[in-house]
């Protein structure tokens, strides 16, 4: 799909607000709402963006947030699937990802408060400890930025 001006310019409308209508955001771009609509359809139909609202753990009481790196060790494929699989029904794990470098798998996990995380963290360690060589976590504190993209600027238009 050809991402030209129009288009990089929907995006970051929709990342700075997602439910911007579509009057509002075809006015931006000088587009008919017709058009826009068309576009952010095309968009979203060849995956380059998802609709989805964005919540904040610490507002429902999950004040540690957790980044976890985790360095895998003699294991087989099916101990592997079986801690992504692990991870991926853990309500606790909001992310996951298998990275290259040092660290195979990075996550990051929701905890109420230092006790809930050493139980959910004891509780992998545990279930793991086989496959587990190295784990190291680090308690987000502050979030400057996140997943946020100027799109414009990465396809090489500039601003507007």
């Amino acid at each position: 799909m050809k991402i030209d001006k129009i288009n990089c310019q929907i995006l970051n409308l929709l990342q700075e607000n997602c439910r911007m209508s579509l009057t509002k955001i075809s006015k931006k771009i000088g587009l008919s709402v017709d058009s826009t609509k068309k576009r952010m359809d095309k968009l979203q139909e060849n995956g380059l963006f998802f609709p989805k609202i964005q919540i904040r753990p610490r507002s429902f009481g999950y004040h540690n947030i957790i980044d976890v790196k985790i360095k895998i060790q003699n294991y087989e494929e099916k101990r592997i699937k079986e801690f992504i699989d692990y991870c991926i029904k853990n309500p606790r794990i909001a992310e996951l990802f298998s990275i290259s470098g040092e660290w195979n798998f990075t996550l990051v996990l929701i905890a109420k408060d230092y006790k809930d995380q050493a139980e959910i963290t004891n509780k992998i360690r545990t279930e793991f400890g086989d496959i587990i060589g190295s784990w190291s976590e680090s308690l987000t504190t502050t979030a400057y930025k996140f997943e946020k993209y100027d799109i414009l600027k990465l396809e090489g238009y500039e601003d507007v």
